[in-house]
């Protein structure tokens, strides 16, 4: 038996329209805010009233700095400043993902070298490690690789002459980064939701896709 509902005089459609609201009778006022204001006012006065008094000090040597700023010495050192940022930038980027998976993988040997690396590269001032990569060669005079017991020497070479300014800087400064590095990574790695990494081996993608499709990402 079936049943059935007749709304005789309704067509489908034909719903009553909800009448429209009239806001002109409101008035509509941008909020203020006065203590933003206030400090936005104060934040430029102070910021005016430090470049001007920067630009207008004589003792500042604003024509020296003139001079001298585009002087061939100063690009030179402006150049390979900026050329040893790019490259400690890149090798310490890719040095601290090692580290940092290192450091989360399930091997204690690995994670604990790794934990110990990070943690002596940050306890030691930039300054500091410049300085004894810089020295190197008071300390070493040669850096010699052979093999252990016995008096074959495979590698023999001067450190000084290996070790230059330059390339105990961008040791340095990659030593450096790459600890920092390492702990912004591994915090990024720890954030992930695990669920995440159980749908991905759900679906059968090994670990190594995992980290590098999904993690590290």
């Amino acid at each position: 038996m079936a049943l059935t509902t007749d709304f005789a005089g309704i067509e489908p459609g034909s719903r009553t329209a909800e009448p429209k609201q009239d806001y002109s009778r409101y008035r509509i006022v941008p909020a203020r805010h006065p203590e933003r204001l206030a400090g936005t006012i104060f934040a430029a006065v102070v910021i005016i009233a430090v470049l001007y008094s920067t630009f207008t000090n004589p003792r500042w040597g604003w024509s020296v700095f003139a001079e001298w700023f585009f002087a061939e010495p100063v690009l030179v050192g402006l150049g390979r400043t900026l050329l040893l940022t790019a490259l400690a930038a890149i090798s310490g980027s890719i040095l601290g993902t090692a580290l940092a998976l290192a450091r989360v993988s399930k091997s204690p040997l690995l994670s604990g070298l790794s934990w110990g690396y990070i943690w002596l590269l940050r306890s030691i001032p930039m300054i500091v490690l410049l300085l004894i990569l810089n020295n190197l060669g008071y300390l070493y005079e040669t850096i010699r690789i052979g093999i252990p017991f016995t008096d074959r020497v495979l590698f023999d070479y001067p450190t000084v002459q290996l070790l230059t300014p330059f390339a105990a800087a961008y040791l340095g400064l990659t030593l450096n980064q790459s600890a920092f590095f390492a702990e912004i990574v591994r915090g990024g790695i720890l954030s992930v939701d695990h669920g995440q990494l159980e749908a991905a081996a759900a679906l059968g993608l090994p670990r190594r896709r995992q980290a590098f499709r999904i993690v590290l990402p």
